[in-house]
C-alpha cells in the first residue's frame, strides 16, 4: 500500500523533522512537499531530505492568484506521486495523525474500516497551555491539553482533513476533502468518521466538518497544534496564512483555538518511534546543521519582531489572555 501525505510549508524548518518522523512512524510511505518563499532554510532542508530519498520537494514560488496552498494543490493533482498513491491525505505541518486503532498505524486504521473509501480525520484542537517561549522540543510533548469532545462552537472544532482512497472518484485535491466528485462513482463511496460511524451520502459530495456535538475520535483523530508557544504564534502572524496570498492572524484566531480543557497524551504512543526517527534524521550532518540553523533563525526573528510595536502589542495580548472556555 502506498500512502501519500501532501504538505505545504513556509519558514517551518524547525518543526519539519518531527512532523516527518511522526508520519513515517504512522505508516505514510510517500511525502510530496511544496515550499514557498522560505528564509529560514526550509527549502534547503527539503532538498537534503529529497537527496536522501525521504520525500519529494517541489518549490512553489509566487505569485499565486489564489494563494500558495491552492497553487500547490493544483500542481499536486498532476504529480506522478499522486497518481501512484493508493491513499492520499493533505496535511499542514501543525497537524499530526493520531491513530488509536490497533498498533497506531495506517494499516491498523484501514483494517478497522475495511469498507471505507474515505475517512475524515477530525481535528482535536490543542491549546497553548500557557507556554510563552519557543523552545526546540517536540510539539506533541509541549502541548498536551486540548478541546473537549462534542463542541458545537466554534464550528472549526469539527473540521476535518480527509484520508481518501485514490481510485479516481474525485477529480481534484482540496484542503479539507477531495473535490470534483465523479457522478458515476458516487454510489460506491462509503465515508466513515474517526469513530467508525458511516456518514450520510451528503459527505460524498460536500461537507467539511463532522456532525456537531458528537465524539469523532474513537479510532483516529487529527491533533491540531495551531497555536504553539506565544512567541511562535507571533512569528506565525508574521508569516501569514497558507491558503491566501496575504492575510494575518489575530486574537480572534487565538481565542477560537486556545482550548486547554482536557489532557490528552494519547499521541505519546509514538514517542519511542519518533525519537528514534528524529535521531536518525539529525545524525545526518547536513540535516543536523540545517535544523540548528532554523532554530537560531526563529529566535533571531522573534527578537526582531519584538522591536515592532504591532507585534509587541500582540504578544502582550497573548500574555493577558486566559485559555478559552468551551461554551455549554
Amino acid at each position: 500500500m502506498r500512502a501519500l501525505a501532501i504538505l505545504t510549508v513556509k519558514n517551518e524548518a524547525a518543526f519539519l523533522l518531527e512532523w516527518l518522523a511522526h508520519h513515517r512512524a504512522v505508516g505514510f510511505t510517500d511525502f510530496l512537499v511544496f515550499s514557498n518563499d522560505c528564509s529560514d532554510g526550509t527549502d534547503a532542508m527539503l532538498d537534503r531530505l529529497a537527496e536522501l530519498g525521504l520525500l519529494t520537494h517541489v518549490p512553489n514560488p509566487g505569485p499565486w492568484p489564489e494563494g500558495p496552498q491552492w497553487a500547490a494543490l493544483k500542481r499536486a493533482d498532476r504529480h506522478p506521486l499522486k497518481a501512484a498513491a493508493d491513499w492520499v491525505l493533505f496535511l499542514d505541518v501543525d497537524e499530526f495523525v493520531n491513530i488509536h486503532a490497533g498498533d497506531g498505524t495506517l494499516s491498523a486504521l484501514l483494517a478497522a474500516l475495511p469498507a471505507a473509501t474515505a475517512i475524515p480525520l477530525t481535528w482535536r484542537m490543542f491549546g497553548n497551555c500557557g507556554v510563552v517561549d519557543y523552545t526546540d522540543r517536540p510539539v506533541t510533548a509541549q502541548f498536551p491539553r486540548a478541546a473537549p469532545p462534542g463542541m458545537t462552537w466554534p464550528w472549526r472544532a469539527s473540521l476535518f482533513k480527509t484520508l481518501f482512497r485514490n481510485d479516481g472518484s474525485y477529480g481534484k485535491l482540496g484542503v479539507h476533502r477531495p473535490r470534483a466528485p465523479v457522478p458515476e462513482r458516487m454510489a460506491a463511496q462509503r465515508w466513515f468518521d474517526g469513530s467508525g460511524r458511516e456518514l450520510p451520502a451528503l459527505y460524498h459530495r460536500q461537507r467539511l466538518f463532522s456532525p456537531l456535538g458528537e465524539n469523532p475520535w474513537g479510532l483516529v483523530q487529527l491533533n491540531h497544534y495551531a497555536l504553539g508557544a506565544m512567541q511562535s504564534y507571533v512569528l506565525k502572524c508574521d508569516r501569514g496564512r497558507a491558503n491566501r496570498e496575504a492575510s494575518t492572524f489575530d486574537m480572534s484566531y487565538w481565542v477560537e483555538r486556545n482550548f486547554c480543557t482536557e489532557e490528552d497524551r494519547s499521541i505519546a504512543r509514538y514517542d519511542a518511534a519518533v525519537a528514534a526517527g528524529l535521531a536518525e534524521l539529525k545524525s545526518d550532518p547536513i540535516l543536523g546543521r540545517l535544523h540548528a540553523d532554523s532554530v537560531a533563525w526563529r529566535r533571531a526573528r522573534i527578537e526582531a519582531l519584538m522591536l515592532d510595536e504591532d507585534f509587541r502589542a500582540l504578544f502582550g495580548r497573548l500574555l493577558l489572555a486566559p485559555p478559552s472556555r468551551p461554551l455549554p
